[in-house]
C-alpha cells in the first residue's frame, strides 16, 4: 500500500493511475487544473480525456504538486515531453533521493535533442530513473484489455521494482536495459504514425502503410543505433510493437494528426482540431536536426519534416520517395 503519484492527468497517465490504484496501491493524480482535480474527486471521472470510464474511488486528484510529490515511493512523469524539464524543475526542491521517477512521455526535448532521461539527470540528478514504455493506448488499459509493456533501466532493480508495481492480470510488464532504445523507439515511432496517417488522408492503401511502417522501423533502428542503442530493441515491443499500433490504431492522436494533414488542413488547424499534444510533429523537428548533425540518412523523417514545414505538398513528398535513387533491402542499418 505505497503511495505513488502521478505528475499529470492527460489520457495516458490516468489511465495508468487506475492500474495502479487497482493494484492496491495509494494513488494521488496532480493536475494542473483545479477544476479538472476536483471532477476526479467528486465525480470520479476525467471527462475530457476518458470519457465513460468511471475511475476508482479511492483514486485522489490534486493541484498541489507539493502534496502529491510528498512520500510518494513512485513519481510517474505522465506530462507530455516538452514539458518535462518544467515539471522536473517544480519538485527538483521537493523531492527526494529515495523516490523513483518512472517516465511515461514518449518524446525528445526539440531544443536540445535530449532524451527525457538525459533531461532527469540534469534537473534531478540524485533519483533512479525508469521508463514505462510499449504498444498501449490510454483508452484500452482503462478498460482492462491485455497490454504489454517494457519497464526500462540502467540499474535492472529498479526496472524490476518498476515490473512489481504495474504488473497485473491484464498489464505485462517485461524488464529491458538498453534504455536508450526504448527512449528512442517510443520517440521516433510517433513520427512514422504521423507519416502512416498522412497516407490514409491521401486515401492510399495497405500496400502504401506497410512499406512505410517497414522502412520506417529500418530509420527507427538506424538512428537508435548510431546513438548507441541495440539493434534488438528494435524488434521488441518498444520498436515494432509501438510503431503498429500507432500506425494503425484511431487512438493515435500521431495518426488522426496526420490523416488531417492528408486531407488538406494546415499544422495549425491540425493542431486545433486534435486538440491534444501531438508529439511526432516536435519529435519530427528535434530528430530530423539531430540527423542532419549526424550525417544519418533518414529520407522518410526528412520527409515529413518539410512536410510539417509547409516546404513540400504530401503527395509530391510520396513521389520523391518513390523515385530516389535503387537501393539493396538489406543495405546495413546505418551508414559507416
Amino acid at each position: 500500500m505505497d503511495k505513488i503519484c502521478v505528475l499529470g492527468a492527460g489520457s495516458w497517465g490516468t489511465a495508468l493511475a487506475t492500474v495502479l490504484d487497482e493494484n492496491g496501491h495509494n494513488v494521488v493524480i496532480w493536475s494542473r487544473r483545479k477544476e479538472q482535480a476536483d471532477e476526479i474527486n467528486s465525480n470520479h471521472t476525467n471527462s475530457k480525456y476518458l470519457s465513460d470510464i468511471k475511475l476508482g474511488k479511492s483514486l485522489l486528484a490534486t493541484n498541489d504538486i507539493k502534496q502529491a510529490v510528498k512520500d510518494s515511493k513512485i513519481i510517474v512523469l505522465g506530462v507530455p515531453s516538452q514539458q518535462v524539464r518544467k515539471i522536473c524543475k517544480m519538485i527538483s526542491n521537493i523531492i527526494t533521493d529515495n523516490q523513483i521517477i518512472v517516465n511515461v512521455a514518449k518524446g525528445i526535448e526539440n531544443d536540445t535533442g535530449l532524451r527525457i532521461s538525459e533531461i532527469c539527470k540534469e534537473e534531478i540528478p540524485n533519483n533512479r530513473y525508469c521508463m514505462l514504455s510499449g504498444p498501449s493506448h490510454a483508452e484500452e488499459v482503462s478498460r482492462k484489455m491485455p497490454t504489454a509493456l517494457v519497464a526500462a533501466s540502467e540499474d535492472i532493480d529498479v526496472s524490476r521494482t518498476v515490473q512489481d508495481y504495474f504488473m497485473n492480470e491484464y498489464i505485462r510488464v517485461y524488464t529491458n536495459n538498453d534504455l536508450i532504445g526504448v527512449e528512442l523507439g517510443g520517440a521516433t515511432k510517433n513520427i512514422i504514425a504521423f507519416g502512416a496517417g498522412i497516407l490514409d488522408g491521401l486515401e492510399f492503401g495497405d500496400n502504401s502503410k506497410a512499406a512505410l511502417m517497414t522502412r520506417g522501423l529500418t530509420e527507427i533502428s538506424r538512428f537508435g543505433v548510431a546513438l548507441g542503442a541495440e539493434l534488438s530493441t528494435f524488434s521488441g515491443l518498444t520498436g515494432i510493437g509501438d510503431l503498429i499500433v500507432t500506425c494503425t490504431s484511431m487512438h493515435s492522436r500521431n495518426r488522426r494528426a496526420g490523416i488531417l494533414i492528408g486531407q488538406g488542413y494546415s499544422i495549425e488547424e491540425t493542431i486545433k482540431k486534435i486538440d491534444m499534444v501531438v508529439e511526432g510533429i516536435t519529435a519530427t523537428k528535434a530528430v530530423y536536426n539531430m540527423t542532419k548533425k549526424l550525417d544519418i540518412e533518414m529520407p522518410i523523417t526528412e520527409c515529413i519534416y518539410r512536410v510539417i514545414m509547409g516546404e513540400l505538398d504530401p503527395k509530391v513528398g510520396v513521389t520523391e520517395l518513390m523515385t530516389r535513387s535503387k537501393k539493396h533491402e538489406n543495405e546495413f542499418i546505418f551508414k559507416l
